[in-house]
């Protein structure tokens, strides 16, 4: 649904609510209750009438943002976001986010490495909380061993549910790079021990996939796979609960990057 509807139907049920306050008491309790009642309401009214406000000038303050989202105009939702935050010097966590979405979205290697280089100066936790979105653009750019350098230095840092996604893209790295055995290490450890059932089943994926052969103890390798491919099937008895899974983590982007590889463990792990 788009954001101006939902604008409106917000409005609207508001709206509707506050008339049923003031038109139907005198209906059903006659007016000698109304003062009575009003007394009692009126906190409640006033909250709805403040979060009413509130909604609508949070929304015409950023219609033109709303609009760009909308339409999926990327270059001029980069433009807006470059003016607002490199040129305005707003770095708050959403525009920032945003707009390294936005980069990522359209393959812009060169505008992403130059907000993480003003973000880091302006904000630093900013970087760490987007850890994900600009460490991905280097694996993007080709850089795998920029992109293993960027997330060694923020393993066990940033959000808690991004956690294991660094790690898993650290050993990514590691494993674009050439680096097998660094790869292997890390990935034994999330097919072994991961809370994440995607991260879980890449791990596993990867090191039946394309670890497996580089591995100086296959023995080890190889059950380690079979063991993250268990745990994922206790939690996904089929393939849909798999896929399910992997669209709702597609809504963030450093998963959509990785989505074909997550597409291809889905069919090693059910097929």
């Amino acid at each position: 649904m788009k954001f101006k509807s939902i604008f409106i139907i917000f409005n609207i049920i508001i709206l509707l609510f506050l008339s049923a306050v003031c038109l139907l008491p005198p209906v059903f309790f006659g007016p000698e209750y109304m003062a009575d009642f009003r007394r009692a309401l009126w906190p409640l009214t006033l909250i709805l009438l403040l979060a009413l406000a509130g909604l609508n000038v949070f929304y015409l303050s950023n219609r033109r943002l709303f609009t760009l989202l909308e339409r999926e105009d990327w270059p001029a939702l980069v433009d807006y976001l470059e003016r607002k935050v490199l040129h305005g010097g707003h770095y708050s966590r959403r525009p920032v986010q945003l707009l390294a979405n936005s980069y990522l979205v359209m393959s812009d290697s060169r505008g992403i490495l130059n907000l993480e280089n003003r973000v880091a100066l302006a904000k630093p936790a900013l970087l760490e909380e987007n850890a994900l979105v600009f460490g991905a653009a280097r694996i993007l750019s080709g850089d795998s061993a920029g992109a293993a350098a960027f997330f060694q230095a923020r393993l066990e840092k940033g959000k808690a549910g991004n956690i294991q996604w660094v790690r898993w893209y650290y050993g990514f790295s590691r494993l674009l790079s050439g680096d097998f055995g660094r790869a292997e290490a890390e990935f034994k450890a999330l097919a072994a021990a991961s809370t994440d059932a995607l991260v879980t089943g890449l791990s596993a994926y990867f090191l039946a996939v394309s670890l497996l052969k580089h591995s100086e103890n296959r023995d080890e390798c190889r059950q380690l796979a079979a063991g993250g491919k268990e745990r994922v099937k206790k939690a996904f008895r089929g393939i849909a609960g798999w896929n399910r899974e992997a669209a709702r983590a597609a809504a963030e982007v450093h998963a959509a990057v990785v989505r074909k590889y997550i597409d291809e463990a889905g069919i090693w792990l059910y097929g």
